[in-house]
């Protein structure tokens, strides 16, 4: 466990951001998926990534990671067999693989720690009994399965996560009927399962979005691919803010033609009223004079905690809502993104889907506690940029889960960060 010391200072020059852990994630799932060999690059080795390629490991695929281009061959996949997979905190690597085990008749048991044990899979629970998917737990981890998913009409809600819709989307191809998944809730979250389509087709496999949801034919083959991952907007926009704050600020390496639903950042925060340039690979952010608005976050839940801070640095009230699902993260975000910017002198007050937040434009020097949550840490580093004193963030090392050289790239900014210790 590591805490750091960060002094104020704006933010200056250009970064470019790691690969998107959410695109690494499902390419690195359909190249498991297809017969033979595939590449995926660039991959930052993050926990999350780590998890998922144990658990192909754990299906039969061979890895080889030389520099930043990930091997995989899937000749000898696994099936019907018994398989441990160790899914550390990742919830996409737990519900992505949970219907890719009982696709394959695998008799699976997934673990993990911190809190992914308490993170919700009742929907699993309830909706692959009935296809075939036996499952034995006490309400969280461990889980086990057995048995041999079968297709046919899966009802999901839409506002729980994304990533069940996308587990099943993953599987179901390779199922020999045809099947629906029929989403009875408004979907949340829409543009990971937008990604999702995505990469399963360039993998070869398709998926038909209906009025119901969504139509997946069966006996689907992935073939293998050499495959790009793109930059991630999820972490670009840490930067973005940054910029917005103070400073000016050039991010390189992502899309803008992306499906990754938080490319919405940029819309966001020249709504605020900071200067964003976008181009076709890189988008550059100025400070503006930043106005309170309000955040639909229903689509957007990733960026909450680093839009909170920014609205901080506003002035003016801005309100964040349709975010609930936050609280069932690595920490109960809506909490933890509160206390961080109180504990710097901030004025932010929960509500039960979302934040209200007192912009002053200031924030002042204090302890932000990490809560072990990659994103808290890393948006009360960007809080640093607006303080007028230290700032001490807890929990350092949660940005290994996502972002390993965050610290590293907000130094090669001009940030003045320091690990004071080490327990």
């Amino acid at each position: 466990m590591a805490d750091v010391k960060i002094q104020p200072s704006s933010l200056n020059g250009t970064v470019t951001v790691p690969p998107s852990k959410s695109d690494c994630h499902r390419a690195i799932i359909c190249a498991a998926l297809a017969k033979g060999k595939s590449t995926v690059a660039p991959v930052s080795m993050s926990q999350d990534i780590k998890a998922t390629i144990s658990c192909i490991n754990s299906l039969g695929a061979k890895t080889d990671l030389k520099g930043d281009t990930l091997t995989i061959d899937s000749s000898h996949l696994f099936y019907g067999c018994k398989a441990n997979f160790d899914c550390c905190e990742s919830g996409s690597t737990l519900r992505f693989f949970i219907p890719v085990a009982g696709a394959l008749s695998i008799d699976g048991t997934f673990t993990g720690k911190g809190l992914l044990p308490q993170r919700p899979i009742g929907i699993y629970l309830d909706t692959l009994p009935k296809q075939g998917v036996n499952c034995k737990t006490e309400g969280g981890l461990p889980l086990e399965i057995s048995g041999e998913l079968k297709s046919g009409t899966f009802e999901i809600p839409g506002n729980v996560s994304s990533q069940f819709v996308t587990g099943l989307l993953l599987a179901l191809p390779l199922l020999e009927g045809d099947s629906k998944i029929v989403i009875t809730t408004p979907m949340e979250s829409v543009g990971y399962i937008n990604m999702t389509i995505d990469t399963m087709k360039r993998f070869g496999v398709t998926v038909e979005v209906t009025d119901y949801g969504y139509f997946v034919k069966g006996n689907q083959q992935y073939t293998p691919q050499n495959y790009t991952v793109q930059g991630d907007w999820s972490q670009a926009a840490f930067f973005m803010v940054a910029g917005a704050l103070g400073g000016e600020i050039t991010i390189k390496g992502i899309d803008t033609n992306s499906t990754q639903g938080d490319k919405e950042i940029c819309r966001i925060i020249e709504k605020f009223g900071a200067d964003v340039q976008v181009d076709s690979n890189s988008v550059t952010v100025k400070k503006g004079n930043l106005k309170g608005i309000n955040i639909d976050a229903r689509q957007i839940p990733d960026l909450v905690p680093v839009l909170a801070v920014c609205a901080a640095g506003a002035n003016g009230t801005t309100k964040i809502y349709n975010a609930e699902r936050l609280r069932i993260k690595e920490s109960d975000r809506l909490n933890t993104t509160a206390n961080a910017i109180n504990n710097l002198g901030g004025m932010v007050a929960e509500t039960h889907d979302g934040l209200l937040i007192q912009g002053i434009g200031t924030l002042r020097s204090g302890k932000a506690e990490g809560s072990n949550d990659h994103r808290i840490v890393m948006a009360s580093a960007i809080a640093s940029v607006i303080a007028t004193g230290e700032v001490t963030i807890t929990d350092s090392q949660a940005i290994n889960k996502s972002y390993p050289d965050f610290f590293e790239d907000f130094r090669s900014l001009g940030g003045n960060v320091n690990v004071i210790n080490n327990r």
